[in-house]
């Protein structure tokens, strides 16, 4: 769109440029959301398919593991959020994570609906930016062209 010297216009770009910013964050936002509630998914399946007895690799940081067996699955330590963390037994870990996950999910389907919104109010400036245009270009042309 070009600007040209008409204030108006440059402020519509403005607004235009912000909520285009403000829509990467939030789509941004939504990835990253998205990825911890895949990590939460596979921590469900795993909490669920394992026993007393079986053998896990432990991240210890920093690309790190190490092999442990695993003596009593009822003590899983889950992360609560706000640098919180509990024990559970299999059933807790399962019923936190799952909860964990639909928070995310309504996060996620919040920020959509603001991304819909920015959506809207987007398409907007840029049907009042192509009125301005069309109406500078009608003045430029001048009365009987």
């Amino acid at each position: 769109m070009s600007v040209g010297g008409n204030p108006q216009m440059q402020e519509l770009a403005e607004q235009l440029e912000a909520l285009e910013e403000q829509q990467g964050v939030l789509e941004a936002e939504v990835e990253s959301l998205t990825a911890e509630k895949a990590a939460i998914g596979e921590a469900i399946d795993a909490v669920e398919s394992l026993d007393d007895g079986d053998t896990v690799q432990v991240p210890l940081g920093g690309g790190a593991y190490v092999r442990a067996t695993i003596d009593e699955i009822d003590e899983i330590v889950v992360e609560l959020g706000a640098d919180y963390a509990a024990q559970r037994d299999q059933d807790g870990a399962t019923e936190t994570l799952e909860s964990k996950r639909d928070t995310i999910d309504d996060r996620i389907e919040e920020i959509r609906e603001e991304i819909a919104e920015i959506e809207s109010e987007t398409d907007q400036l840029r049907q009042r930016a192509e009125q301005l245009q069309a109406q500078q270009l009608q003045q430029q042309q001048g009365p009987g062209e």
